[in-house]
């Protein structure tokens, strides 16, 4: 299993899996509010439908952790506090942003705007570390990052559309996912790192859904066959691709496998303009797309030096 892990081919094959996966939550989520009869004002109605998703893609990893390393599920009571913290910050803040986001954007404007967490956590590693400073490689793919992010808001008019509650929540989004990841990274060190998935997924999940049951209207959401299936979908593909993630991430270098990441964006508006209805690529998209994944490869690259070097230093560590 390690093999399959550290093995080049197979490493690119997973990471753009996970990719694929993540992009595909999009038109996922946009087809559910449809069916599952949401309105895109009805805040509460989202908050409860994050609820079950993130719900059920914690215990899966939970679940998981339990069969291949039941000890690991374990923490003390002061790493629950801390697992609490970033299940408030990563799970039920961020995606109370991101799914009341979504009802009010494309789904392809949806996935360019959410890769802005990439570039936001750049940004923020240059105050918090020393040996992760902005650089002239780094500026030029912030700059490329952020020009697409607002190339797919410009219209085929040439007007920059902005909604607080649409474009601005799914930023927001991207802010509170560099600030949890930044978070993660200090706070949850000697925590397995599917347990941290699993517990804080869990734990956010439950907060979203103690606010929200006791709020939502009959008929706020009406599930159907085809509703709940997407909704297991949605946890599963969660589950998955976490998982495999951090078992790339355990035994590869971060920036060789978020370097893939810029998929994300460039699957979530091919697969949306296939799904949704009404949603087509067109010049603005295309050029969002590009400069984001661009942007994203850039920040992310370290070259055969750098690599080096970053070898050496844990070799003598």
């Amino acid at each position: 299993m390690r093999g399959l892990f550290k093995n080049k081919i197979s490493v690119i094959g997973i990471a753009v899996f996970c990719s694929i996966l993540w992009g595909s939550a999009f038109p996922v989520l946009k087809v559910s509010y449809e069916e599952l009869q949401m309105s895109p004002d009805d805040i509460i109605a989202k908050i409860v439908f994050a609820g079950i998703r993130f719900l059920l893609a914690g215990l899966l990893v939970l679940a998981f952790l339990l069969v291949i390393s039941p000890k690991r599920i374990l923490v003390t009571s002061r790493q629950f506090m801390i697992l609490i913290i970033l299940g408030i910050v990563q799970t039920a803040l961020q995606y109370f942003f991101f799914y009341n986001g979504l009802a009010k954007v494309s789904g392809m404007q949806g996935a360019i705007l959410s890769s802005s967490g990439t570039f936001f956590t750049v940004i923020l590693a240059h105050y918090f570390y020393k040996n992760d400073r902005l650089s002239w490689k780094k500026a030029v793919g912030l700059i490329a990052g952020f020009s697409g992010i607002a190339i797919a808001n410009w219209g085929q008019e040439f007007q920059l559309n902005f909604q607080w509650d649409g474009e601005g929540y799914m930023i927001l989004s991207g802010i509170t996912s560099a600030v949890a990841t930044i978070m993660a990274k200090e706070l949850a060190t000697g925590i397995h790192p599917f347990a941290v998935t699993g517990w804080q997924l869990s734990l956010g999940a439950s907060i979203l859904l103690l606010i929200g049951v006791p709020q939502i209207n009959d008929g706020a959401i009406v599930f159907t066959p085809f509703g709940v299936g997407l909704l297991v979908y949605s946890a599963i593909l969660s589950a998955v691709a976490f998982g495999l993630w951090y078992s790339l991430l355990k035994y590869n270098q971060a920036g060789e496998i978020s370097m893939y990441k810029f998929i994300v964006p460039v699957s979530g508006a091919v697969l949306s303009s296939i799904f949704i209805p009404g949603e087509e690529l067109n010049l603005f998209i295309f050029a969002a797309i590009t400069m984001v994944a661009i942007g994203i490869i850039v920040v992310n690259y370290k070259g055969r030096r750098a690599r080096r070097e970053q070898n050496l230093a844990r070799s003598k560590s």
